[in-house]
């Protein structure tokens, strides 16, 4: 049975739990979810991002001793892993002229003669958002119909989507970065099946690899999983290693993260064991904290280098009213 499954077993457990006597206590935890107010205002719609600034990117890009690029983003394919099984559209991809067919067809009216000497291939694709390397906007996830920073989706969603945090809103995204290589540290290449990064083992990491994150840092979690994403889709889209509840709220209240990022499906632990919020991290990092965050990063060369710091810059592509939107990420060595 794969983690979707579980997860569909995972509802109904709750379902029954609630008619047998449980609604209280989830009464209880819905009253203290809520969807958070903004510090930077009534109008913010980029949350914890607010946190960029061009002094400190300047400060960045003084730092950089080398013209190494690293490419943390996976490739688009057909067959490749998403969330099909919430039934969401797999990508797909698909020819719209080849160079035989212009000769054919001669849509483009120059005749056969010119349509042999000049080749032409052109192709659309269609995808989910949240499809390979990409960034969840703050509509993404939300708590009783409210997201970040009190935005209701009976006022601002839209046929058209969100006119409050939708995709095209999201900056481009620049900062110092920390890689938390979990495998690495454990000296296993992937780590297993629903394996749930606590808090403790996340300060043991950062301390013994001498990490030092700061106000403001963007910090990746390599889970090691990234390796079946192009070999083994079943392995890939099997129960997810991920962060606890606890580690993420540590990074972000405590350590000030601006942002995160992971190579798995949803940077969190999947299937969940809470019992009154099956993605309890996206709630409380979107709805709750006003923080975005990038899943599916291709972070296995970085790990090959040894690269723990460096500058990551991270460009979505400009969705009106998307909940997300794919993400071109790079990585330099500090």
């Amino acid at each position: 049975m794969n983690a979707w499954n579980r997860m569909g077993w995972h509802k109904l457990v709750l379902l029954v739990i609630s008619l047998a006597g449980g609604s209280a206590a989830a009464g209880q935890h819905k009253a203290t979810e809520q969807a958070g107010s903004s510090p930077w205002g009534a109008s913010d719609e980029i949350g914890s991002l607010h946190m960029m600034s061009d002094s400190a990117n300047l400060a960045l890009f003084s730092k950089l001793r080398t013209g190494k690029v690293y490419d943390l983003g996976v490739e688009y394919f057909i067959g490749m892993p998403g969330f099909t099984e919430l039934g969401d559209p797999p990508y797909q991809y698909w020819l719209t002229h080849t160079p035989r067919g212009t000769v054919v067809g001669d849509l483009t009216q120059q005749g056969s003669d010119m349509n042999k000497k000049v080749s032409y291939t052109g192709d659309a694709i269609s995808l989910y958002t949240h499809t390979g390397t990409h960034i969840d906007a703050l509509s993404h996830f939300g708590l009783h119909g409210k997201i970040w920073n009190g935005y209701a989706a009976d006022e601002h969603l839209s046929d058209r989507g969100w006119n409050k945090s939708g995709a095209e809103k999201i900056p481009p995204i620049i900062g110092k970065a920390i890689l938390i290589d979990v495998p690495a540290y454990k000296g296993i290449e992937v780590l297993p099946g629903n394996y749930v990064i606590t808090l403790k083992e996340l300060q043991q990491l950062v301390t013994a690899q001498h990490l030092q994150i700061n106000k403001g840092d963007i910090v990746f979690i390599r889970t090691g999983l990234m390796k079946y994403f192009y070999s083994d889709k079943a392995k890939f889209m099997g129960s997810s290693p991920g962060m606890s509840l606890e580690a993420v709220k540590w990074l972000v209240e405590t350590k000030g993260v601006m942002t995160l990022g992971a190579d798995n499906l949803g940077l969190e632990v999947m299937p969940s064991a809470d019992s009154t919020n099956w993605l309890p991290v996206h709630t409380y990092l979107l709805a709750q904290k006003g923080t975005m965050f990038i899943e599916l990063v291709y972070l296995e060369e970085l790990s090959a280098a040894k690269v723990k710091e460096f500058l990551f810059i991270g460009l979505p592509l400009k969705l009106r009213g998307a909940s997300g939107a794919p993400l071109r990420p790079i990585a330099i060595p500090l």
